[in-house]
């Protein structure tokens, strides 16, 4: 894949430079993690570049802020044409990732953070293609419990929460594996460090529900219906550690994931230690979607030239 350097983001309301981007050294997100974001895919198809559920990503990302009564100071739409306007100028014409972030400026080491408490916004972008190998990871259950909603929110997509997974992909690395998979506090699946997770038993989809400490994934949503329109039956419940061994697929899905097959887990063969067939069949509507071959969900795709 031929690579282009963005030169431009966004930046509270203008397109400026990268290099003239520049926060003080007292942003308050730097001490605290103060940071609301999201991530979007901008899938390249030869004729146009396709934004992956642009209004649902919004959405969820002003919901996250709200939690913390951290205020995005633009509207919806703002934000929408910023997105569109800055893969515009950089001239994008290849598949990439789009960050859109706000966080607390200039607060001092003031703790109370309010809806008035100054803010910023950005948007920035790269070139991405896939994360994981199609063929499928190795994943490993970490010894890092996720972050759960009596201490620290985990459906707001924050900046600090990524600290947990963090140290649960360290660990998952340094055990020889591709990805971890977190626990919830009460020891049922909860996600990965940076996607949700999906297991095919008994021809039926399962999926951990917020409950167990999930995000609200947008390729998450994605799949589900997906599934049902394949006519799957998917069931969003509790699924106990143990469980997961006995699974006939397993997949991970988000933004930068996609759907990513994992073929084991613990070191435990999951069904054929390949890419299962439920998986797959998902996964080449999934991709047919996003490339705008698939009028059905056109409604998920904007366009940006």
């Amino acid at each position: 894949m031929k690579s282009f350097t963005p030169k431009f983001v966004w930046f509270d309301g203008k397109i400026i430079k990268d290099e003239d981007a520049k926060v003080p050294v007292m942003t308050h997100a730097i001490h605290y993690g103060t940071s609301v974001f999201e991530g979007l895919r901008g899938y390249w198809n030869s004729k146009n570049l396709n934004i992956f559920r642009l209004q649902d990503h919004i959405k969820r990302f002003r919901n996250s802020g709200k939690v913390y009564s951290i205020s995005l100071k633009f509207t919806d739409k703002e934000i929408a044409d910023a997105i569109i306007q800055i893969c515009k100028k950089n001239n994008v014409r290849e598949s990439c990732y789009i960050r859109p972030f706000y966080f607390v400026g200039r607060h001092g080491i003031n703790l109370h953070v309010t809806e008035d408490t100054p803010t910023h916004a950005a948007i920035v972008m790269f070139p991405f293609g896939e994360l994981f190998n199609r063929n499928g990871i190795k994943a490993g259950i970490s010894s890092w419990r996720r972050i759960n909603d009596v201490s620290t929110p985990p459906l707001a997509k924050m900046g600090g929460n990524y600290l947990n997974s963090i140290l649960a992909t360290q660990e998952s690395k340094r055990n020889g594996y591709d990805e971890a998979i977190l626990l919830d506090y009460l020891g049922n699946i909860s996600e990965a460090p940076g996607e949700n997770i999906f297991i095919v038993r008994d021809k039926k989809l399962l999926t951990p529900p917020p409950s167990s400490s999930a995000l609200e994934g947008i390729t998450k949503d994605s799949v589900v219906k997906i599934a049902e329109n394949l006519g799957y039956q998917v069931v969003e419940r509790e699924i106990p550690r143990t469980e997961i061994y006995f699974a006939d697929e397993v997949f991970l899905t988000g933004t930068a994931a996609e759907i990513t097959p994992v073929i084991s887990i613990d070191g435990k063969k999951i069904g054929e230690g390949i890419v299962g067939k439920t998986t797959d069949n998902i996964r080449k509507i999934y991709s047919d979607i996003t490339m705008g071959k698939n009028k059905k969900y056109s409604r998920w795709i904007t366009p940006v030239y």
